[in-house]
């Protein structure tokens, strides 16, 4: 099963980071803009992420909600009706919420920056370090926290929860 380390916190300031996050990775961002629907499952979240153009990923994934660094493990189906599976799994599953952001995404080697402004919440940074199978944890651990430091994050700016959470906490 994939797994990655990741790490969420709220934007400090947002035009600064940005630019040192396409510093650190060399090129622009990838923007996209996603609706991901969570769905009650009895382990772990569930969550049918939509595009724009209809396409998507049915995600499941399980990671512990705190505020450091922290594996997630996940599997992802590629869908292309995102759309009509989404009025499939809502007939019959009873949904958590509904997040819409607009993402950019960097890479840095191994690890995904993603700077998003999320819809009533505001503006967060998510750095996802891929493992590579049979590599210790603690390097993507190591990997995000210099990351961090170097986007000017500070540790009071971590968060625990996934997006859904904080809507339900506000």
């Amino acid at each position: 099963m994939p797994s990655n380390i990741e790490i969420k916190a709220r934007a400090s300031d947002w035009d600064e980071q940005l630019k040192r996050a396409e510093s650190l990775a060399g090129s622009p961002p990838k923007f996209t803009r996603q609706t991901d629907t969570f769905f009650v499952a009895p382990s772990g979240r569930l969550k049918l992420r939509l595009f724009e153009d209809h396409s998507g990923e049915l995600i499941s994934y399980k990671r512990q909600d705190t505020s450091g660094p922290k594996s997630s493990d996940y599997v992802i189906a590629s869908l292309q009706q995102a759309d009509e599976v989404l009025a499939v799994l809502s007939h019959s599953l009873e949904t958590v919420g509904t997040v819409k952001k607009l993402r950019r995404v960097f890479w840095v080697g191994h690890t995904r920056i993603h700077l998003d402004e999320v819809e009533t919440l505001g503006r967060f940074l998510e750095l996802e370090y891929v493992l590579v199978s049979g590599e210790n944890p603690d390097t993507g651990d190591a990997e995000v926290l210099r990351l961090l430091g170097e986007l000017g994050v500070r540790p009071e700016d971590h968060q625990s929860g996934a997006y859904v959470d904080m809507l339900h906490s506000k």
